[in-house]
């Protein structure tokens, strides 16, 4: 079709009575109209295949297990009163088999998702876990794997937990290297695997992020020190994956995504639609609105076999419970 009739297609009015001049004035600003559509519809187009790019890379990397109980909590959390979230951190270096949970957060998403507590539990907390007697915490993932310390957690606080994430700590170093390192505040000085932790805030790559939360023996309280550091890195990690140098840069976005999810597990009931939601409903979040939190305990002791464990507050384990299921950690002190 030669470009004449081109424009005669798009012409509704009479050329008999328009000058030549209108009527090159004409076919100008249709040229100008065609080549704005296409500087409008190629960088959309291209949006959208990175995005579909994205949930590729999570639908192909996330994978889904039974990590949920079958028995349903003693109390259920109304449905409009946010959302909790197991992560489990699993820290098994190349050749360790042994099933251990080194990482126990609950993060509660409130309903409005104007913030986020994440409640450190730590492993030795000494609490009865169904089906046997009581133990340390992370013995519960050792008798029975994730559904069983769900089971454990939910009969403490007095809520439901609704989804489970598992990550190694693998996964946390990619992560931190995919977004180019982190600040993470120091609290306590420490050395590990030839890197020296100085008190204040630190810019961390991968290796030493990894080494950084590993640390306890050098550390005041031992696992509650090593806790708020994970809690520390945690955030950090957060903020800088929900920050523009990450979401507007491709790449990097697409090198973050690809390794928080290459390592993830999660419950039979998330789908990568949720975890997509959740994460878009959080992209305003800042560090003043993340709050972490140690699960409450009354110092160290002994059990009765001679192990050195976490002494359980069992009366603000309740109030803690209370303000999560109630959707009021605000108030919660």
């Amino acid at each position: 079709m030669r470009q004449d009739e081109t424009d005669e297609m798009f012409d509704d009015d009479d050329e008999a009575t328009l000058s030549r001049t209108e009527r090159r004035e004409k076919k100008r600003n249709r040229r100008i109209l065609i080549v704005a559509l296409v500087l409008i519809l190629v960088p959309l187009l291209a949006i959208g295949a990175y995005l579909a790019y994205l949930n590729h890379i999570v639908s192909s990397n996330v994978k889904q297990d039974a990590l949920l109980p079958d028995v349903k909590p003693t109390v259920a959390q109304p449905p409009d009163n946010g959302t909790n979230y197991l992560l489990i951190g699993n820290d098994a270096r190349p050749g360790d088999t042994a099933s251990r949970s080194d990482v126990m957060v609950l993060i509660h998403v409130p309903q409005d998702h104007s913030t986020v507590q994440l409640i450190h539990f730590p492993r030795d907390l000494w609490v009865p876990i169904p089906g046997h007697k009581e133990a340390k915490l992370n013995a519960a993932y050792a008798y029975g794997g994730s559904p069983l310390l769900v089971e454990t957690m939910q009969n403490m606080l007095g809520i439901e937990i609704d989804h489970v994430a598992m990550v190694g700590f693998e996964g946390f170093k990619r992560m931190t290297d995919a977004v180019g390192g982190v600040d993470v505040h120091v609290e306590e000085p420490s050395k590990s695997n030839g890197f020296t932790f100085t008190k204040g805030t630190m810019h961390m790559n991968g290796p030493m992020a990894l080494a950084f939360v590993r640390e306890r023996k050098q550390l005041s309280e031992g696992d509650i020190s090593r806790g708020k550091r994970q809690q520390a890195f945690i955030k950090a990690l957060m903020l800088k994956g929900l920050s523009k140098d990450v979401l507007l840069n491709p790449a990097r976005l697409a090198d973050f995504v690809d390794a928080a999810t290459s390592n993830l597990t999660v419950d039979q009931k998330l789908d990568v639609g949720d975890m997509r939601s959740e994460a878009f409903a959080l992209r305003n979040l800042r560090g003043s609105d993340i709050r972490f939190i140690t699960a409450p305990f009354d110092g160290f002791g002994w059990s009765k076999d001679g192990q050195s464990i976490d002494l359980t507050n069992w009366a603000k384990m309740k109030e803690l419970g209370d303000a999560i299921r109630k959707d009021e950690m605000d108030s919660y002190n």
